[in-house]
């Protein structure tokens, strides 16, 4: 089993910056596909951006492309999520998630696709 644990939440201005953690208790992150969500009240959460098993590839969902970036320390069995020029929109409770490498990644983006899931931090980006 994989017990994944998110920080680095906060308050910020819309323009800043902010950097998720995601640190995992259980196997190396090398042999799982890794998520980033959100979910705001009323909705469905909604993919963010994932990184393939093994590295070789990131998708980012087209609102934050270019803004957000995921990445992956393998030795601190750590993934993360770089956030920059944020927005109000971006205001959420962010999710990561992981799913063993032995499956295709094509269905990366959908909420099924992951068997392991964090508690979530908050993230508030004020006007």
């Amino acid at each position: 089993q994989v017990q994944l644990v998110e920080s680095g939440g906060g308050l910020v201005p819309a323009g800043g910056s902010l950097r998720l953690s995601c640190g995992a208790s259980g196997r190396t992150f090398s042999d799982y596909h890794l998520a980033w969500f959100r979910r705001t009240p009323g909705k469905e959460r909604e993919f963010v951006a994932g990184i393939r098993g093994d590295g070789s590839s990131t998708d980012h969902v087209d609102s934050v492309r270019g803004r957000f970036t995921i990445s992956r320390d393998t030795a601190k069995n750590t993934v993360y999520l770089q956030m920059n020029s944020l927005k109000p929109d971006d205001t959420a409770i962010y999710y990561c998630a992981a799913r063993s490498s032995d499956i295709r990644w094509t269905m990366r983006r959908l909420q099924s696709f992951y068997e392991y899931w964090g508690q979530g931090t908050q993230v508030t980006v004020s006007s």
